[in-house]
């Protein structure tokens, strides 16, 4: 059973935008923490950006730092990865987890409950 659901991926040229959503249930969405990963064939998994949704304090990976953006709606108990100026190196899978307190892959959010990802492919 899906319990985090990713939608938003697809392809985009050099420079272009995406806009990713995760929603999931109030129960898995105030565990603590949510969050963006990513990883490309042949590489690690990487942290992009996570949101502690208590208290909306977020965090950006300097590789994404003034390009990508967080946002929470907890009405709808759904996150969003605003993805602007898009470069040919931002191409992965990209994956939405719930996590717990603590550091993992470079966020301090503990992945737990992992989305089916979806893919971000950017040509230049």
């Amino acid at each position: 059973q899906v319990q985090l659901v990713e939608s938003g991926g697809g392809s985009v040229q050099a420079g272009g935008s995406l806009r990713l959503s995760c929603a999931t249930s109030a129960a898995i969405y105030t565990r603590n923490c949510m969050a963006w990963f990513r990883q490309a064939p042949g590489k690690e998994r990487e942290g992009v950006s996570c949101t502690h949704t208590g208290g909306g304090t977020t965090y950006l990976s300097d590789s994404v730092k003034g390009r990508f953006t967080i946002s929470q709606d907890n009405a709808k108990n759904t996150v969003y990865l605003q993805m602007n100026g898009l470069k040919a190196e931002d191409t992965a899978m990209y994956y939405c987890a719930a996590g717990t307190r603590g550091r993992k892959y470079g966020l301090n959010c503990v992945p737990v409950s992992w989305g089916q990802g979806t893919q971000v492919t950017v040509s230049s």
